[in-house]
């Protein structure tokens, strides 16, 4: 069995960053899978069950609700190592044409008060596994450390 693409990135060089994770064309469509990557691979401790829960619920909802975005959005949402995210934008683009996007979701759920979207029983499967304060901490240190002004490395892949 061939090793699919994301297992083939080198997970002790990685950095945190913005990174493309692969393009994918089905007919005319193109679509781009984001490597929202919040944590340093098997150094930092990974983010925590309702904090990654509460991500996922703020990022698909800010993504489906932008005013530019809203109809390129197929998917936001978490790595199963905890690591970060996955966020999923119709068309063709690379990892610095989406740091603004980045900057923007992130800022927006620093600022987010109130109940977190879908978290109720009726909305979702998990409802009462959410935490916004951990959830904002994490996106604070995510933009803080790297997203505001990411280098060459929180850009690419380590060859």
């Amino acid at each position: 069995m061939e090793k699919i693409a994301s297992f083939q990135i080198d997970h002790l060089r990685l950095k945190r960053g913005i990174y493309v994770s692969r393009i994918d064309k089905y007919g005319d469509t193109v679509l781009t899978t984001f490597d929202l990557r919040m944590k340093e691979p098997n150094v930092e401790p990974v983010m925590d069950i309702p904090a990654v829960h509460t991500l996922e619920h703020l990022g698909a909802t800010f993504l489906r609700s932008h005013a530019d975005w809203q109809n390129k959005t197929v998917y936001f949402g978490p790595m199963g190592c905890r690591t970060g995210m996955y966020m999923i934008l119709e068309g063709q683009h690379d990892s610095a044409s989406v740091v603004p996007l980045v900057q923007e979701f992130l800022r927006w759920t620093l600022a987010y008060r109130g109940e977190v979207p879908g978290a109720s029983a009726k909305e979702c499967g998990n409802w009462r596994d959410h935490n916004l304060d951990m959830a904002q901490w994490e996106a604070k240190k995510y933009l803080d450390e790297v997203v505001a002004h990411p280098k060459a490395e929180n850009l690419h892949y380590p060859e």
